[in-house]
């Protein structure tokens, strides 16, 4: 299989990626990595070393690949991801991880309280969470890494501390440098020692390039696309090609609660739905939060006029909204009406008139040139 380094020139050759100086940097670093990995055998408890007296050999250093938006970060993790011949890898949404981690702490206490299978005078979850992981994984990849909450920041110096001693090793993709993470968070002094250890275990890499590609791609061009019918398919498909540089996206499953989520298609990022697969499903609030810290952008094709027969799916639109919202994910859709005419009437209609106003917010040019807020 080809590297992440042969991979990305075929594409600046064929034109699907501009050439870029500060991506080739990059992709040489994540090429570098990917060479490493492949000699790199963790032999932490091979008796015949120890018996020789040998020292283990350390693990590679990690990535931590960090820009503003739009620059590519996260083409080139998934260019490394997709290449890299490693089984045991897991490429995780961060903060999907980290309510994964606070789950397995929970239910580590849990088994404590109730007698179960845990060491006595052991009261720290976080060394046998770790261990669970690294069985599992020993490449770890975050995409738009960043830390706001104060039960996160207390957890992951400990937790990476843990899992850097078991040889797991992380690439990480921000749009913050290290010394800006938790910036002005709860106790700060106490998350210091982790950005400590992200600089000392990872190779720090600043993505310095002047042309915002995401927005590049959608600026200039309507995303909100009414009447409904052949005009807005073409505009949409046209769209998805301009975003994407293929014509139609893979299929992708999410994992939700411990359930698997489909989305019909996905590329580079972005995510194209059709309001039956997202409004008339039986899907709520966790899955469209997973959508919006997944995906930077978002199609949504055939969004009707709703009436009071249809509050349900009206109710899960706005929940959607909301997610997509929040976390400045750009939406491009086609729709049968203006955003004032797709609820008028029915329980929560007067709701509504906060999702109308957020659709055409969506719209702007202030709102388009936001960065993914995940």
């Amino acid at each position: 299989m080809q590297g992440p380094r042969a991979v990305y020139r075929e594409r600046v050759q064929s034109g699907q990626v501009k050439p870029d100086p500060a991506q080739e940097f990059a992709i040489e670093k994540l090429q570098n990595l990917e060479d490493a990995l492949k000699q790199y055998k963790h032999v932490a408890r091979n008796r015949v070393l120890s018996w020789l007296g040998r020292e283990t050999p350390p693990p590679p250093r990690g990535l931590y690949l960090w820009g503003e938006v739009g620059r590519g970060k996260s083409m080139l993790m998934d260019l490394f991801y997709e290449t890299v011949p490693i089984t045991r890898k897991r490429r995780v949404h961060f903060l999907q991880f980290m309510l994964e981690i606070h789950e397995a702490i929970h239910i580590w206490r849990q088994a404590k309280k109730n007698g179960g299978a845990v060491k006595p005078g052991n009261d720290d979850p976080i060394a046998p969470v770790a261990r669970g992981i690294a069985e599992k994984v020993q490449l770890l990849c975050f995409d738009e890494f960043q830390v706001s909450d104060v039960a996160d920041a207390m957890i992951l110096g400990r937790l990476f501390t843990a899992l850097f001693e078991l040889g797991v090793i992380a690439v990480l993709t921000s749009n913050r440098a290290p010394d800006a993470l938790y910036k002005d968070g709860l106790n700060r002094q106490l998350f210091l020692p982790f950005i400590g250890l992200l600089k000392e275990r990872l190779d720090v890499v600043e993505l310095i390039s002047p042309t915002d590609y995401r927005l590049a791609r959608i600026s200039g061009h309507p995303v909100y696309h009414t009447p409904l019918g052949h005009a807005a398919d073409t505009e949409m498909n046209q769209a998805w090609l301009r975003l994407t540089d293929m014509p139609r996206g893979k299929p992708m499953q999410l994992e939700v609660q411990g359930r698997k989520l489909t989305v019909p298609q996905a590329a580079h990022g972005v995510a194209r739905f059709s309001f039956a697969q997202l409004c008339e499903a039986a899907l709520g609030g966790p899955d469209y939060l997973q959508i919006a810290w997944t995906f930077h952008t978002v199609l949504l094709d055939n969004i009707p006029c709703m009436d009071r027969s249809q509050r349900n799916e009206a109710k899960r639109f706005v929940t959607f909204i909301d997610a997509l919202y929040d976390n400045h994910v750009k939406l491009i859709c086609s729709a049968a009406g203006p955003p004032q005419s797709l609820y008028t009437q029915g329980d929560g209609s007067f709701e509504f008139a906060r999702t109308e106003s957020r659709l055409t917010e969506m719209q702007s040019a202030e709102y388009l040139a936001m960065g993914h807020a995940v």
